[in-house]
C-alpha cells in the first residue's frame, strides 16, 4: 500500500471532522490583552526584581528584500505570537527563490519547472492572529545558527521542509554539499562557510528503529520497534544543536509493531493473527520514546562534558488534500487557499497534532538544563492551502503532447508541497522560534 493509498484509506475510515474555528473577536481581545500586559510585567520585573535534485544550476535570486525590521522581530517575539491561528493574505512580493534558482528542490516538488501553469499560489503569506510574521531573512537565520548544527529528522515531509530551508538560506549565502549517502538523497549535509553553520537531513520516518517494507521482497508491512531510537541519526545527537522532527504519514501505512522484542499489534494486517491496534497509540509511543531518549542522552552528555544548549522542535502533522483517486486528474486542483469556515480539520490531522502537542507538554514538565522543546504548529495553516501541492506536476509536463490518452489517469501528489510554496512559511515560523529562544537563554 502506497502512502497516497494509505492516506485515502484513512480519509474514508475517519469521516468525523473537528471544528477548529475560534471566535475572531474573542481571539483578538485575548491576544491584544496579553500583549498589553507584557510591558507592565516587564516593568514590574525590572523595578522590583535583580534523493535526486533538480538539475538546474544554482544562481543568486534577485527578489530578496532587505533584512527584516528589528521592530517586526521584536513584535513577534514579545507578544508570544500564536503562529497556528490566522489567515492567508495576498502578498505581491512573491517568494525569495524560484524553480531555477535553487538546486536543492526535489524534482517532484519543482512545480514551476514541471509546467504548472498557474502562479497565484506563490503570492500568499500567513498572517498570524494578533501579531506579525516577518518575511524570512536568510542572514538573520544564519547568524542565529552560526557555529551550530541544524538537523532535520523524519520522513519525506521533513525532507520537504529541509530543502525549503536550504533554498531560502541560499538566497543569502551559498551552501556547500559536504555529504550525500546515495542517489536517493536520504542523508545529506551542507555547510555555510560564511557562518560555519551546518544543516543536515536524516531519513527516519518513524524516528524509532524500523525495518522498512519492500514490495520487491514481498514484505508489505513496516516493522517498527517502538522502544528503541533509530541510531542512524541518534548516534550523531551530541553534534546537533537544533533538531527538527517531522513525522506522521508513514504511520498510515500497514505496519507491525514491537515493544521489548515482542509483537504488540499491527495496522492493516488481515493476513496475520496479530491484534489490530491502528496507529494513533503507536504514533504517541514513538514520539514519547524519541523525546524521552533525547532528554536522557542530553543529560548524560552534560555529565561527561560542558553542557550543550539544544533546541528540539517538532513540526505538526499536515493533512493531505486528495479530492479524488490519487491517479485521477483533478485530485488536488484548487488554485487558491480556503477561506475561514470553508474547510474543517480532518480527524486524523487533529488527533496527530493533539498527540504531538500533548507529548511536548509532557516532556516540558520535567525540564533539564540546556534543553528546550518547541512546536512548529502548522496543521491549521497547511489545512487552508489545497493549492500548494504538486498534484499532477510531480512529473514534468503531465498533460503534454503524446500524453492526451492519459489525461484522465495521471499521478497526483496532494501530500507534499511545491517549492516555492506554503512549506516556506513553516521555516518562517521555525526561524521565529529560534529568534524567540536564543541559545544563551535556554533553561
Amino acid at each position: 500500500m502506497t502512502m497516497k493509498a494509505a492516506v485515502q484509506r484513512n480519509q474514508r475510515l475517519h469521516l468525523n471532522n473537528v471544528n477548529v474555528n475560534v471566535n475572531p473577536r474573542t481571539r483578538k481581545v485575548v491576544t491584544y490583552t496579553l500583549c498589553a500586559l507584557i510591558p507592565l510585567a516587564l516593568l514590574h520585573y525590572y523595578l522590583l526584581v535583580p534523493y535526486q535534485s533538480s538539475s538546474q544550476s544554482q544562481a543568486q535570486i534577485h527578489t530578496a528584500l532587505p533584512p527584516s525590521s528589528p521592530l517586526l522581530l521584536n513584535e513577534a517575539r514579545h507578544c508570544n505570537c500564536n503562529h497556528s491561528s490566522g489567515q492567508w493574505i495576498p502578498d505581491d512580493r512573491g517568494p525569495l527563490y524560484n524553480g531555477t534558482s535553487c538546486h536543492t528542490i526535489k524534482d517532484n516538488q519543482n512545480c514551476m519547472a514541471h509546467g504548472r501553469p498557474d502562479t497565484a499560489y506563490l503570492y500568499w503569506r500567513w498572517r498570524p492572529a494578533g501579531c506579525s510574521l516577518p518575511r524570512f531573512d536568510p542572514l538573520s537565520f544564519l547568524q542565529i545558527i552560526s557555529n551550530r548544527h541544524v538537523a532535520f529528522i523524519g520522513d519525506s515531509m521533513a525532507r520537504n521542509q529541509a530543502e525549503s530551508l536550504m533554498c531560502l538560506l541560499a538566497t543569502g549565502s551559498p551552501p556547500e554539499l559536504v555529504y550525500r549517502d546515495s542517489a536517493e538523497n536520504r542523508y545529506r549535509r551542507w555547510v555555510f562557510g560564511s557562518h560555519n553553520a551546518t544543516v543536515s537531513i536524516y531519513w527516519s520516518p518513524f524516528l524509532v528503529k524500523r525495518i522498512e517494507k519492500s514490495e520487491k521482497a514481498g514484505i508489505r508491512h513496516n516493522r517498527v520497534f517502538l522502544d528503541a531510537l533509530d541510531e542512524r541519526w541518534a548516534k550523531d545527537l551530541e553534534a546537533m544543536d537544533v533538531i527538527l522532527f517531522s513525522l506522521g504519514h508513514w504511520f498510515l501505512i500497514p505496519g507491525i509493531y514491537y515493544e521489548k522484542g515482542q509483537i504488540i499489534g499491527c495496522h492493516v494486517c488481515p493476513e496475520f493473527k496479530h491484534t489490530e491496534i491502528g496507529f494513533f497509540d503507536v504514533f504517541r509511543m514513538a514520539v514519547r520514546t524519541t523525546l524521552e531518549e533525547v532528554r536522557r542522552r542530553h543529560v548524560e552528555e552534560g555529565r561527561r562534558q560542558r553542557q550543550r544548549q539544544r533546541l528540539v522542535a517538532v513540526t505538526t502533522f499536515t493533512q493531505a488534500h486528495f479530492e479524488g483517486d490519487w491517479d485521477k486528474a483533478g485530485s488536488c486542483a484548487k488554485t487558491e487557499p480556503y477561506k475561514e469556515g470553508q474547510v474543517q480539520m480532518e480527524y486524523t490531522a487533529a488527533r496527530m497534532r493533539t498527540t504531538l502537542l500533548h507529548e511536548l507538554d509532557r516532556i516540558r514538565m520535567a525540564p533539564v538544563n540546556g534543553l528546550h522543546f518547541q512546536a512548529v504548529d502548522v496543521t491549521r495553516l497547511a489545512m487552508l492551502r489545497p493549492d500548494g501541492h504538486p498534484g499532477p506536476y510531480m512529473n514534468p509536463d503531465p498533460f503534454g503532447s503524446g500524453k492526451a490518452r492519459d489525461r484522465e489517469r495521471v499521478q497526483n501528489d496532494c501530500v507534499h508541497w511545491c517549492m516555492p510554496g506554503p512549506v516556506d512559511t513553516f521555516n518562517e515560523i521555525f526561524w521565529q522560534l529560534l529568534a524567540e529562544n536564543p541559545f544563551d537563554k535556554f533553561t
